[in-house]
């Protein structure tokens, strides 16, 4: 895993403007400091007709393959099992342009993609207002310590987790447990959690929250009335399962990774965040094509108005951005294990490799 330190660069605009933090010293290949926002303007511009290619390769095969599913439960549930694969493959795939929505960077007008990220809300069981309210937070304050638990993977540091009693290090450890996170967490992030909104929230939000509730309970309440309730679950639980838990991995190793970003509010800044604590996930082709080139984290954090087709020729055509964290599939496999930060090391460490870092106490003597 390459994890080299990339120079600084003046943070982008994004859809919550980040607090501004002193710029440290740097140069780019060329001498000098670069402006990213002269560097990547020409990627962040959508093109229609992409963006429509985007839709019908993503949004159409995840229908066709669903209303395969149904057709397939009169012959064999492995066969419907087996064609929910690429159908959660697609249904990411839509997730991502859901995601891209939030950005601005579907269409060029924010109504269509207001509009847009609203339908396809009710695809991936989600509110759009509230969910880009909370992602927007998540790019502002992304590897700051002191700004954590806004749309991010809860993350204590080695002395935070022994500062907990027995119950909470047993509750952080359930809750970074992987058949926890990836078994139990997809139903929850997709289903359960995007169904409330906080007492606290703007009307705005609520509404999003209780609107898409209405239509998704009208839309669930139709599939179930026509094809019966038993059929609704074997066919959508496996999608929801193997997207919900390849999103969530994603989302995992873009920011949890061995020499990942973590900085106090004081000395964080929002391009080094973006460089140095979001991954280059360097994935098999399909992959990459399924996971929408989430993987270029790294552009993305830089500048979210990139659209997705963009991103691979952002990093290709700017040698600055081959210096950033790299990770393999394995190295993304193997990075699962990595639950605590250790400030004094500044790395991601796992519970054993944490106990081995503690000092040891002193054995007390005894007089014979």
């Amino acid at each position: 895993m390459t994890a080299s330190r990339p120079t600084t660069a003046e943070p982008p605009q994004a859809t919550v403007e980040p607090q501004k933090r002193p710029e440290p010293a740097g140069a780019d290949p060329a001498g000098g400091s670069p402006c990213w926002r002269q560097v990547l303007a020409p990627y962040a511009q959508p093109r229609l007709g992409r963006s429509w290619l985007d839709l019908a390769t993503s949004v159409l095969p995840y229908l066709g393959l669903t209303v395969a599913m149904y057709f397939a439960l009169g012959v064999s549930y492995l066969l419907v099992l087996a064609i929910a694969v690429p159908a959660s493959g697609f249904l990411m795939r839509t997730f991502v342009l859901y995601h891209d929505c939030s950005h601005g960077s579907v269409f060029v007008s924010k109504r269509a993609n207001r509009w847009l990220g609203v339908t396809l809300g009710l695809l991936v069981y989600s509110p759009f207002v509230r969910w880009r309210h909370d992602h927007a937070i998540h790019h502002a304050t992304s590897g700051d310590l002191d700004r954590r638990g806004g749309g991010d993977v809860r993350t204590l540091t080695i002395g935070e987790y022994l500062a907990l009693g027995r119950r909470g290090r047993a509750g952080y450890r359930l809750f970074r447990n992987p058949l926890v996170m990836f078994g139990i967490g997809p139903f929850v992030a997709l289903l359960i959690g995007p169904r409330f909104a906080a007492r606290s929230a703007r009307g705005r939000m609520r509404q999003s929250v209780m609107g898409t509730n209405v239509a998704l309970a009208a839309l669930v309440s139709a599939q179930c009335l026509l094809l019966g309730w038993e059929n609704f679950l074997l066919v959508t639980a496996p999608t929801v399962l193997v997207t919900g838990s390849a999103g969530i991995w994603l989302f995992y190793v873009q920011h949890q990774f061995e020499d990942a970003y973590w900085e106090g509010t004081a000395s964080w800044n929002y391009a080094d965040s973006a460089l140095k604590g979001s991954s280059y996930l360097k994935l098999p082709k399909v992959l990459q094509f399924f996971s929408g080139n989430i993987g270029l984290h790294h552009i993305h954090h830089l500048n979210a108005r990139i659209p997705n087709y963009n991103l691979q020729l952002a990093h290709d055509e700017n040698p600055i951005f081959h210096e950033v964290p790299t990770l393999s599939l394995w190295d993304g496999l193997r990075a699962v294990r990595l639950k605590l930060w250790d400030e004094d090391a500044r790395q991601m460490v796992s519970f054993a490799e944490a106990r081995r870092r503690l000092p040891v106490a002193p054995a007390s003597s005894h007089a014979g």
